[in-house]
């Protein structure tokens, strides 16, 4: 495990944080005095300027207004370098730049594709290239972005992962043997270590049939999330019913998964078929 993870300084995310920053110390203003004008607490507005919380387009809005730069659009031409630079649709910074890096406990159901935590640069650039109409920049842009998101296991305190994977996943081909092989043999080695586990759910499992989803256990004091995919868009949420009816379907799926010994016997068996 390596130490704590800290915001690259020259992302547009802590370039954002950092004008707030000046300009409300400029303004002599206090934390709490903008959170009042952005609608939001004082803990938000640290967060804003620590570069641990993504703004939104009416966070940016607001300050450019409220510092008397709306003409200019100071904090909209940042937010809006925030998105272009992260490789990744706007709508999934919330769960990878807010979410995952503060997770306690991160549950993962994938009954299609190793879960991207897991992916191997080449098995995830293999994935990417699929996506209909994309350009090569655009590839690599989210290759990039996938490789920073698993940065949250450098932290001192990683995330307890729980996957939970279709057994046919094992056997879909993404790219060739080689690429199969590397990333079930990155499989294997995130399963030694002691945050993580990762078990095969046997491909009669019907409860899983809907989707992938993930679940987040926060920190105590932040509301616990869920992040649930769909071909067209991911959707983000606190809402304790929809959590609720997750976590009772994560538990349905995990009692059709074979024990996490059996599981990786089976990954290194189905690791040596592809040859």
């Amino acid at each position: 495990m390596g130490a704590e993870s800290t915001p690259d300084p020259e992302s547009p995310r802590v370039r954002f944080g950092a004008e707030m920053r000046r300009l409300r110390r400029e303004a002599r203003w206090s934390q709490a005095a903008v959170g009042a004008r952005l609608g939001c607490t004082q803990t938000q507005v640290s967060r804003l300027e620590l570069a641990s919380r993504t703004p939104s387009q009416s966070d940016a809005e607001r300050l450019d207004q409220m510092f008397g730069l709306t003409k200019k659009q100071h904090f909209t031409l940042l937010y809006k370098r925030i998105f272009s630079h992260t490789g990744g649709p706007s709508w999934f910074l919330g769960w990878v730049d807010e979410i995952e890096p503060a997770a306690k406990v991160i549950r993962s159901w994938d009954p299609l594709l190793i879960p991207g935590l897991l992916q191997t640069e080449e098995y995830a650039r293999c994935v990417f290239a699929q996506s209909p109409r994309i350009t090569e920049e655009e590839v690599e842009a989210r290759v990039r972005a996938r490789l920073r998101r698993q940065r949250i296991f450098d932290r001192s305190d990683p995330p307890y992962l729980l996957v939970l994977i279709d057994e046919g996943v094992l056997r879909r081909r993404v790219g060739g043997p080689e690429v199969m092989r590397d990333q079930l043999d990155r499989l294997l080695a995130a399963a030694k270590l002691p945050n993580v586990c990762i078990q095969v759910v046997d491909p009669g499992c019907l409860a899983g049939m809907p989707g992938t989803f993930m679940i987040a256990e926060m920190p105590e004091g932040e509301p616990d999330a869920s992040y649930t995919d769909s071909a067209a868009e991911g959707r983000i949420s606190t809402n304790r019913d929809i959590l609720a009816s997750l976590s009772n379907r994560y538990e349905a799926i995990r009692r059709w998964a074979y024990p996490e010994h059996v599981s990786l016997r089976m990954i290194r068996e189905v690791r040596e078929e592809w040859t």
